[in-house]
């Protein structure tokens, strides 16, 4: 099997570091500082400095040469920069060859999940999605992981799970590719307010109750769009957001860690090298909650601190001043 992947962040070149024990692994990326590094000296001296990747795992600037010939292609790259990427693949790609995306966002424009992207454009092709609790940089240093590789075609899962799975690495399958795709593309949001709690030195009972009530959102409106319940309580839904809400290493909880500490939003991205994916997320959320008539508290403040420039302070004065309820409802 020959594996073609595309996108050379931390998380892209990440996976294909790991599909390199097991197969043969191009990557593609635009910057000559990342492809020479990984493919003379073994690192990605840009988004990951420090950690070796597998010794057989090279990299080029010319995407045709990775894609030709792949049997896998994995899709690594942010949802803003998504659509131009399938731009450039589209006449590189074959009929029936895999597609697996790793973005963790929705298209602005549509709010739509980066596999539809993905079908429009290749009809022909099986298409799904890599996801659950999985910090790059850990997995890097050896420590173990969980994921979930779910297609609507659960064979077509089963198929590829050995192709990502190390022995620290464990991969499982899920044939609820919608309810996998939303867990992933929601809970950024979500870390923004955990990690807005972080910066204005709230304590760990604050911490747990937006991780909660953050799951309980990001359920209602997963279930609403075609996610199945049982998704949302595992690696996809409840795994990867425990991680994003509490990890040092998650851009959405740094973001929203400096929100709480009074600092500018656009300051705060101009700072950064990778995009935090709950940011760009967090209108799209908001609007898709209106659509659903899912009520979305959290994802709502957090809309407002990008669209309006909404404070940490007011973002929580307000969730602690709406009317008090049961637990287990539909608000």
């Amino acid at each position: 099997m020959r594996v073609a992947a595309v996108g050379g962040g931390s998380w892209g070149t990440t996976v294909a570091h790991l599909c390199a024990h097991n197969a043969d692994t191009t990557l593609w990326a635009r910057r000559e500082e990342v492809v020479d590094g990984i493919s003379q000296q073994h690192v990605n001296p840009r988004y990951l400095p420090g950690f070796d990747l597998h010794p057989s795992l090279t990299a080029h600037t010319d995407m045709e040469v990775v894609i030709d010939g792949a049997d896998v292609i994995i899709m690594g790259v942010a949802s803003a920069g998504f659509d131009s990427t399938l731009d450039a693949l589209e006449p590189l790609v074959g009929q029936g060859t895999p597609i697996v995306s790793l973005a963790k966002g929705l298209d602005r424009e549509t709010g739509r999940r980066m596999t539809e992207l993905i079908a429009e454009r290749f009809p022909n092709n099986p298409v799904g999605v890599l996801t659950g609790p999985n910090l790059a940089k850990e997995i890097l240093a050896g420590q173990a992981a969980a994921s979930v590789v779910s297609f609507d075609d659960i064979t077509v899962a089963q198929k590829l799970q050995p192709l990502f799975a190390t022995e620290r690495f464990r991969v499982y399958t899920n044939p609820d590719l919608i309810g996998c795709e939303l867990g992933g593309a929601l809970k950024n949001v979500v870390a923004v307010a955990a990690g807005m709690a972080d910066g204005l030195g709230a304590g760990d009972n604050t911490r747990a109750a937006v991780i909660t009530r953050g799951l309980a959102e990001l359920t209602r409106l997963g279930v609403s769009m075609g996610g199945k319940p049982e998704t949302f309580g595992g690696l996809a839904g409840m795994g990867d957001l425990i991680a994003t809400c509490i990890s040092v290493q998650s851009r959405n909880r740094s973001v929203g860690e400096e929100l709480g500490k009074g600092r500018g939003l656009q300051e705060i991205i101009d700072e950064m090298q990778q995009v935090a994916e709950g940011i760009k997320s967090a209108p799209v959320v908001a609007r898709l909650g209106r659509e659903h008539a899912v009520e979305l508290p959290i994802c709502n403040e957090i809309c407002a601190v990008v669209e309006e420039g909404r404070t940490a302070e007011e973002v929580y004065r307000g969730l602690l001043r709406r009317p008090q309820q049961g637990e287990v409802t539909r608000r």
